[in-house]
């Protein structure tokens, strides 16, 4: 699986699209209270504690955009932010896999899932955030089925890469390259990331751009 290639222009694509101030919309704790189906949506989702919320925050070069925590679990809304003059809009989902929660929380939060993933036809793609250190989990093979036979586009983002030495990263991105090839609806880019020191955050604003880009918003 070979890593993504951005031209120069696509590179300042993205940076022009992250240049301005990413507003904070709203937070959706059920279907119901999901906004209209507009523009273009990119989501994030992944294993509690894998760095989502961070991720986000280095993206617009905003600490303080998306709620962080130490604490497994926090993240429990559909969380929605938007570009500036844009019908652009980033999603943080729940995180999942956190054993410690209660039965019912986790129900919740699967049908939220479940329904955002199935129902949302403005949903340009899923980045699926992996924590470098852990690798994919059973949880995680779960949700891309589930994406498989929803038909929805995603991409594997690794998180946390510079919490590992490089040959162990490199080990972590052939299991995931080969994990994924298994999955009709992988996109066929892996990208390695670190929201401190901002490794790989250059690539995906560039493909948040150009799927931005090809839905004309």
């Amino acid at each position: 699986m070979p890593q993504a290639e951005y031209t120069p222009e696509e590179l300042a694509l993205g940076e022009a699209l992250f240049r301005t101030a990413w507003e904070f919309v709203l937070s959706a704790p059920s279907l119901e209270f999901l906004p209209p189906m507009r523009g273009l949506e990119i989501a994030f989702a992944g294993r509690s504690n894998v760095g989502k919320s961070s991720l986000i925050n280095a993206l617009v070069k905003h600490r303080g955009l998306a709620r962080t925590s130490n604490t497994p679990g926090r993240t429990q809304d559909l969380n929605y932010f938007r570009a500036p003059d844009r019908q652009v809009f980033m999603v943080d989902m729940p995180g999942y896999g956190f054993a410690q929660a209660p039965k019912d929380k986790v129900v919740a939060w699967t049908e939220v899932v479940r329904g955002f993933l199935r129902g949302r036809q403005n949903l340009g793609r899923v980045f699926l955030l992996i924590d470098s250190r852990h690798g994919l989990k059973p949880v995680d093979h779960d949700l891309m089925a589930l994406m498989d036979t929803s038909a929805v586009s995603y991409q594997a983002v690794l998180t946390k890469a510079d919490k590992i030495k490089p040959h162990e990263l490199a080990r972590v991105i052939a299991e995931t390259e080969e994990a994924l090839a298994k999955h009709p609806a992988a996109f066929p880019f892996l990208v390695a990331t670190s929201s401190e020191t901002g490794a790989g955050m250059a690539d995906l604003r560039a493909a948040i751009a150009l799927l931005a880009e090809e839905r004309n918003v």
